[in-house]
């Protein structure tokens, strides 16, 4: 079910991230980079076959977890900030699917017919993911390539840019088919914009917010890392 990949991939990633945090200084780089490059390989190339949106967002959650292990050395804050703006961005986009039960990637063309701001939602979650500026989930990877930059890492800066680009790539064509393509037997016409009020309903506004309007905050989040 949804909601538990959700938790799978939100709450459960808060234990082995804490524990790297607390083990930060005594880390071996190397070793890091590895992992990272391993990741973020290996979610960008997993993603790209998928049907299924579940396994879509599973193959970018071993992405990001790159993103978070590799800066864990450098800036451990950043660690926690990646992983807060994932954890806000894959919510978002479990409770709309999850909402408007939809499990596989063509079921979100007849998303349309169902709720518009609903797939809205839906496709500016997955570029948030994806990493797409001036979207919120760029920020963390603009601030980690940053940080890779300054300590003499432009390499590995480089490389980690270049994997980003595999995520954003199947969120694209994600977006691109569902919105270029509808089924014949949907009835384009009418659009349905509501959905019934619940609590899930009510937090959604929210959660879209922060998981894509976050990006001016940047200099403020600066400081506090």
């Amino acid at each position: 079910p949804l909601s538990s990949g959700m938790i799978l991939l939100t709450w459960q990633k808060i234990a082995p991230t804490a524990l790297l945090y607390q083990i930060s200084p005594s880390l071996n780089m190397e070793i890091l980079i590895l992992l990272a490059i391993l990741s973020t390989m290996l979610g960008g190339w997993g993603g790209l076959n998928q049907t299924q949106m579940r396994k879509v967002l599973a193959y970018s959650s071993i992405a990001h977890m790159g993103w978070t292990v590799i800066i864990a050395l450098i800036n451990p804050n950043l660690t926690i900030l990646s992983l807060m703006i994932y954890i806000m961005t894959t919510l978002t986009l479990f409770m709309t699917l999850n909402l408007s039960s939809t499990t596989k990637i063509k079921s979100i063309s007849n998303l349309w017919n169902k709720s518009t701001p609903m797939t809205m939602i839906v496709f500016l979650t997955m570029l948030s993911l994806g990493g797409l500026p001036p979207l919120t989930g760029f920020m963390p990877k603009w601030l980690i390539l940053q940080e890779l930059i300054i300590n003499n890492n432009p390499t590995m800066a480089i490389i980690m840019a270049l994997s980003a680009l595999l995520n954003l790539f199947f969120y694209m064509r994600i977006i691109y088919v569902s919105s270029l393509t509808m089924f014949p037997t949907s009835n384009n016409l009418k659009h349905h914009w509501f959905f019934s009020q619940t609590k899930t309903t009510n937090m959604i506004p929210t959660l879209t917010t922060i998981s894509s309007m976050l990006l001016p905050l940047t200099p403020i989040l600066i400081i506090m890392t």
